[in-house]
């Protein structure tokens, strides 16, 4: 349940069990001004000095805002009216992020098959992963390329998104990742924090993933969540193993949203784990479904809440089908058999 398998073309990408950054720090120079009845003028780019977040919701802050002149209001004020202020902002905060984190995501992280533009397989042996341009497409299309280039005599075979050969060897994999990761690739970086990991230098390891996630690779915020909560390459740290795994299930990381679920489930939050399973079920997770199938006894999730989850699944399965995708499971299947 730590790993996540895809089939590489030559080789195999596994990544680890893994929006935006950590809520900003505060600067010293924060400042806070009191909003009475009196017009104030607010400063375009005020926000909130202990959530931190910028241009939120004016009118829900309880009238607490961030100012660059208003430090001697902020100084004059009670201790008591100091943290009441600070509790309010902490807890619209929480609120600001549930409706970020309960939201449906639009579609799972791993997005479409870049060259037939349907939904890619949640089954990660019917992809494959390029080395050459650090693409995932599935093995439908593939399987159609190969013979493609059987048929027209091609010696070699090239890759069906951005027609260069593929890298063979691990020397040749890891220099084509150097040389998307010039380039800022996301992947590339995921990629070469996957190698890194798997050789057990775990401080790369982190090093790579995090700026994977700084690039936007909802995957590798998935793996920056396990090496926090294993103390692999840095610290171990709760909170943070929790950030980054919010952070996958916002978008659209299946086993993020399902572990999110376990994880609330366990703490007695039953409420929340089950929106957590709604989500992922609706997204085709099969394990959610049948955790949900399991709760619906406890009268936690309604039978229309139920229903939906069922339609949506079914839905999101049927989209990653089509007739070339299964003749090339047909195709790996027999080639396998050959094999053997």
């Amino acid at each position: 349940m730590d790993l996540r398998t895809f089939k590489s073309h030559n080789a195999t990408r596994t990544c680890l069990l893994a929006k935006r950054s950590p809520t900003t720090t505060q600067s010293k120079s924060a400042k806070w001004v009191l909003h009475s009845n009196e017009k104030q003028s607010v400063a375009t780019e005020d926000s909130c000095a202990c959530c931190g977040i910028a241009g939120v919701d004016d009118n829900k802050l309880k009238g607490w805002y961030r100012l660059p002149s208003c430090e001697i209001l902020w100084r004059s004020m009670s201790e008591g009216s100091q943290a009441s202020a600070q509790n309010e902002c902490k807890k619209r905060a929480a609120e600001l992020r549930d409706e970020i984190l309960f939201k449906q995501p639009e579609s799972r992280c791993e997005g479409d098959c870049p060259i037939c533009c349907l939904p890619l397989p949640m089954d990660f042996e019917k992809v494959t992963a390029m080395a050459c341009c650090c693409k995932i497409i599935c093995n439908g299309c593939d399987v159609a390329n190969k013979i493609h280039e059987i048929r027209d005599g091609n010696l070699k075979e090239n890759c069906a998104f951005c027609r260069q050969t593929p890298p063979l060897t691990d020397e040749e994999i890891e220099a084509s990742y150097l040389k998307r990761m010039e380039v800022n690739d996301p992947v590339a970086f995921c990629q070469m924090g996957k190698l890194r990991y798997e050789e057990g230098n775990y401080s790369d390891a982190f090093d790579y993933s995090s700026k994977a996630a700084e690039l936007g690779d909802i995957v590798s915020h998935y793996n920056l969540s396990i090496m926090c909560r294993k103390a692999q390459g840095v610290e171990k740290d709760m909170k943070k193993s929790i950030f980054h795994l919010e952070e996958a299930a916002i978008g659209g990381e299946l086993n993020a949203r399902a572990n999110l679920g376990c994880t609330e489930w366990k703490s007695g939050r039953y409420e929340r784990a089950v929106k957590h399973y709604l989500i992922a079920a609706k997204m085709g997770d099969d394990g959610s479904l049948k955790n949900l199938k399991e709760i619906y006894g406890t009268g936690y999730v309604s039978k229309e809440d139920f229903a939906a989850a069922l339609r949506e699944h079914q839905a999101a399965v049927d989209a990653t089908k089509s007739p070339q995708r299964e003749e090339a499971e047909k195709y790996l299947e027999f080639a396998s058999k050959e094999a053997a």
